[in-house]
């Protein structure tokens, strides 16, 4: 795994103290540490013989910024060197809790991405009362037609059936009301479009779903939004756990985002991610790439109707 070393907002103490947690945890596990080199030293100072062994530096001293500007991932960065180094083979899988436009910007340019994919997903489960939700998007894609939530639902429904074993997942649209027409012009054009569009692994649509049903799990397995919405809504969530304590049956906040549509596995942690987060993301990082998700996921789109890209919109 290419770990980004100064991705995040307490970045690199936090990345390193995740990183650690994670070797220690994975005897399977190998880790690329992408940053300054006394950095990625103490870190390995820290570990066993044997956990050292499993270590490797690519050393790089400059970051992007939480605040920059996406298109600052094209400039020579750690984020970039490490979605590098998963291109050429040296990684199998990029974990950066840095900002997530530049993640994902590095990631689309660097790898490239799924055919019939323009924007790809952040996709986040959530440990609800019924059963792991898979909710999509939480930040990769902002303002997205109709047609590309339509694909993302198809994401999401495979995402589901292959990362969580869930069997014909249910798919709904997060809107304002269950009925139908509910919404605003995204999500009363988006209805019909989930509805039209074939989606993977026996998954069926379900039609509109609200806030809670998120939470509750009990109307749909994946839950297809905005990324806007969806990155508010996740916040939320976890702001909720923390006051509750822990989310259902789980003992930490969901902070680790897969990044579909992208050909490599990517894994994004939230900004104020703490170190079990990092080791989380870690985690979540191996767990797809052991599945072989990435292939999985992409090979389920086959047949299945491209997004088109109008004739005035701009790729990334």
């Amino acid at each position: 795994m290419a770990v980004d070393l100064l991705g995040g907002d307490d970045a690199p103490a936090v990345v390193v103290d995740g990183a650690l947690r994670a070797v220690r945890t994975d005897p399977d596990l190998h880790l690329l540490l992408v940053g300054p080199e006394e950095v990625a030293g103490g870190l390995i100072d820290a570990l066993e013989p044997a956990q050292r062994a499993r270590i490797s530096v690519r050393p790089v001293r400059h970051a992007v910024g939480m605040g920059d500007h996406p298109v600052a991932a094209r400039a020579h960065s750690t984020v970039r060197a490490a979605v590098t180094a998963v291109r050429d083979g040296l990684a199998d899988a990029l974990v950066s809790a840095g900002a997530t436009g530049a993640t994902v910007t590095a990631a689309a340019l660097g790898l490239g991405r799924w055919a019939g994919v323009r924007r790809p997903a952040l996709v986040a489960t959530l440990p609800a009362v019924a059963g792991p939700v898979v909710l999509l998007d939480v930040g990769g894609s902002l303002e997205p037609r109709a047609a590309t939530l339509a694909r993302h639902a198809v994401l999401g429904a495979a995402y589901s059936a292959v990362a969580h074993g869930v069997a014909a997942p249910r798919v709904g649209l997060l809107s304002v009301g269950t009925e139908a027409g509910k919404g605003d012009r995204l999500r009363r054009a988006a209805d019909p479009a989930l509805a039209a569009v074939p989606l993977p692994c026996g998954s069926r649509y379900v039609g509109l779903v609200e806030g809670y049903d998120v939470a509750l799990g009990a109307r749909a397995d994946v839950v297809v939004t905005d990324g806007f919405t969806g990155n508010v809504l996740l916040k939320a969530i976890e702001g909720a756990y923390a006051m509750a304590g822990g989310p259902p049956d789980s003992g930490g906040a969901p902070r680790a985002a897969a990044l579909l549509g992208v050909c490599g596995t990517v894994v994004v942690c939230h900004g104020a991610a703490r170190p079990d987060d990092v080791a989380s993301g870690i985690a979540l990082a191996a767990h797809l790439w052991r599945r072989g998700a990435t292939d999985l996921i992409s090979g389920l789109l086959d047949g299945i109707p491209q997004d088109p890209a109008p004739s005035n919109e701009v790729k990334p």
